[in-house]
């Protein structure tokens, strides 16, 4: 896991300084917020509680293997705040930022949530928890904590200064997993926006070293004249120009894959976008129908970029498959925004093959989740097919809920082949059909022609006849219309 280090602040202030700070803060966030408080109110015994979440430790117990890894690996303490729902959904979504975390790299030690009405505006767990959660540091001398939820710039310097070690969000956590699995000039451009977008509004001073100005007369000497402004507001400054420039290349990457798309438009191929949760088995999914030899990883976010690969149906008519990012609950708003152009590939198909993870505990919550996002790119009303993966190791009760409440649902599993011959013949059901139907009798000399009516149509019966072949088809109207002089009724 790659976050930066935590500065230490060259200014300490004093015991009785902290304590009424604290207290200022407490106060300023009480009044913010004692105005529309609301809703649920939980038990004393419920909001006082710091729980720990059983499970989540990947520590290794081989002394040996601890010690290499602690060489290379961050140790961190999950947190979250348990706002709605039941025991088990707060302990699903901790589970889930383990996950994240260990696909960043890091080794969880422990894992705690604090049930709150909503989350403390200064310390995102409130001042007496965040101590509490030092002293869970301290215990399991971990260097880093990760919170499950997008902490604002005051919430990550205010608990920082509590626990006295590295605080990352969720939001971050997922920045570095998408910075360390893009391989393509684009997905790093899309990472490196994602990530410029989120910092900007992070950035902050040690000390004086960003609140120093420079500029204006008073005989600083030369290199000493300049804008006047801080330089925090400088390092702003430059950030914009950055992102202003990265948005430009991504501009110009996303013209190619508007070429190739515009051409399987004008022949009218119809496209087939692989969507769904991360490590949901996507890639298998591209991989058993086409053979793609895409990367398959049991590790979230392992594709980033998208792969597009041809495929035929049963009848032998061609199509396009595109396996696209992985969704995850409360995926950042900056990535959605980054990663836009990519995700053209699922507004533009003709078909969604929303894949879930049949063996989750809750595969529903996944399913609304990246619903979330094809509604936010704009593909709320491309036809969907829900594929469940996994059927293998699925919950037999889980899968039979599935495959009743989804209109368009049906059971595979990608590692096995189950199903898979169903999913193609469904898959071939629910493409756009071709809007021409004609007879032509074509030479034999125009083999190229009937090849592309194989390809790019769907041939209801073919005849080979002494003078040529004799084609019933659909086809899209640029082919009818070069089919049109083999019409049986235009021949002498």
């Amino acid at each position: 896991m790659t976050f930066p280090s935590l500065p230490q602040d060259t200014q300490r202030h004093s015991t009785a300084n902290r304590r009424a700070d604290a207290l200022m803060d407490e106060d300023v966030a009480w009044n913010e917020f004692t105005d529309d408080r609301d809703g649920e109110q939980f038990e004393r015994e419920e909001r006082a509680a710091l729980r720990r979440v059983a499970g989540l430790s990947t520590e290794l117990e081989d002394v040996t293997e601890v010690e290499y890894r602690q060489l290379r690996l961050e140790r961190v303490v999950l947190v979250g705040v348990w706002t709605s729902g039941s025991a088990q959904d707060a302990d699903n979504s901790l589970a889930e930022l383990a996950a994240l975390a260990e696909t960043a790299g890091a080794m969880v030690l422990d894992g705690v949530i604090q049930r709150r009405d909503r989350p403390d505006p200064a310390t995102y767990i409130g001042s007496g928890k965040a101590q509490e959660l030092r002293d869970l540091v301290v215990e399991t001398a971990a260097d880093t904590v990760v919170c499950d939820g997008e902490l604002s710039p005051g919430q990550l310097i205010h608990l920082e200064d509590v626990v006295k070690v590295k605080v990352v969000d969720r939001t971050a956590l997922i920045l570095d997993i998408f910075a360390q699995h893009a391989k393509s000039r684009e997905g790093k451009a899309q990472v490196a926006l994602a990530q410029m977008q989120y910092m900007l509004p992070r950035l902050r001073g040690w000390g004086q070293s960003l609140s120093r100005q420079m500029g204006g007369g008073g005989g600083g000497g030369m290199a000493t004249r300049g804008p006047g402004e801080t330089k925090i507001e400088t390092d702003r400054r430059r950030i914009r120009e950055k992102m202003a420039k990265m948005r430009r290349e991504i501009a110009q990457m996303k013209v190619g894959r508007d070429v190739k798309r515009r051409e399987r438009h004008r022949r009218e191929v119809p496209s087939v976008a692989i969507a769904g949760y991360t490590n949901a088995g996507k890639s298998s999914l591209l991989n058993r129908l086409t053979g793609a030899g895409v990367l398959v990883e049991n590790a979230l976010f392992a594709t980033l970029d998208p792969t597009v690969r041809k495929a035929e149906t049963p009848g032998g008519r061609s199509y396009t498959l595109a396996d696209t990012v992985g969704f995850v609950r409360h995926l950042p708003h900056h990535l959605v925004e980054a990663f836009r152009s990519t995700m053209e590939e699922v507004g533009d198909a003709d078909l969604i093959l929303h894949v879930v993870d049949g063996s989750h505990p809750v595969p529903e919550e996944q399913l609304a989740a990246v619903r979330e996002v094809i509604n936010d790119v704009g593909a709320r009303d491309v036809p969907e097919i829900v594929v469940v993966n996994k059927a293998d190791i699925a919950d037999e009760v889980i899968l039979q809920r599935l495959l009743r409440t989804e209109r368009q649902a049906i059971a595979v599993s990608a590692h096995s082949g189950l199903g898979m011959d169903e999913l193609l013949a469904l898959i071939e059901e629910r493409l756009p059909h071709p809007s021409v139907e004609l007879e032509a009798l074509v030479p034999y000399t125009e083999g190229a022609l009937v090849s592309r009516v194989h390809e790019e149509g769907e041939v209801l019966s073919e005849e080979h006849t002494g003078e040529g072949t004799l084609l019933r088809a659909r086809v899209h109207p640029e082919l009818g219309a070069s089919l049109e002089r083999f019409a049986p009724a235009t021949r002498p």
